[in-house]
């Protein structure tokens, strides 16, 4: 399993993108993502021929309408990465604005 092309295309958004927790210290904006489940395509003799991995992408930043929340769709466009958004938080005690987007990557088995 490869989330290479992923990785390149967050990267190219902001050098602050990480698997599934963020080092201390990191100021915002940041995204982090991680992979958390997958479907399955079955061919007709009952095994299985693709998996679409299924995950979030979030961004965490203190500018609401933040530049970079189109800057990353833009990045999984060009990609060829599956994704929709998912929503929009603002967590009042930090003052910080969640995006999250749910992304798809087909593989063969």
């Amino acid at each position: 399993m490869t989330f290479q092309k992923l990785e390149d295309a967050l990267i190219t958004v902001t050098e602050n993108s990480y698997r599934t927790t963020v080092p201390e210290g990191i100021d915002f904006p940041y995204i982090v993502w991680n992979d958390d489940g997958c479907s399955t395509i079955f061919s007709g003799d009952g095994k299985i021929v693709r998996i679409v991995i299924q995950g979030t992408i979030d961004l965490f930043t203190k500018t609401v309408d933040d530049p970079i929340f189109c800057q990353i769709q833009t990045a999984l466009n060009n990609s060829g990465i599956g994704f929709y958004y998912n929503s929009k938080q603002y967590e009042e005690k930090t003052e910080i604005y969640h995006y999250e987007w749910i992304f798809e990557i087909p593989e063969e088995v």
